[in-house]
């Protein structure tokens, strides 16, 4: 429970509103640098400023085994009898 409190009281940075009005662009940058900012009104939070998470550099791989390998017959069309049968066009024998 102390770590919680040094962390949120201690260690983030508090601004009020009329600070925060003057020197936006300057808290702005320490946010894109992964600090995290408490607004205040009259000295009581009232806001959060945090990064949000950047986008992944690379595509996530498919599926949860990262050596897993799919087929070509995969991304081939589904053939027009089910088709068919989602769309509820016609039954599957």
């Amino acid at each position: 429970m102390l770590v919680i409190y040094l962390i949120y009281y201690l260690v983030m940075i508090k601004i009020n509103t009329a600070e925060a009005k003057t020197h936006f662009s300057r808290y702005l940058s320490q946010v894109e640098n992964g600090e995290t900012i408490i607004v205040c009104r009259r000295n009581l939070p009232i806001a959060e400023i945090r990064p949000i998470p950047k986008p992944p550099v690379k595509p996530r791989p498919v599926g949860i085994d990262r050596g897993l390998e799919i087929p070509a017959s995969f991304f081939e069309p589904l053939p027009d009898e089910l088709l068919d049968a989602f769309e509820g066009t016609k039954e599957l024998p």
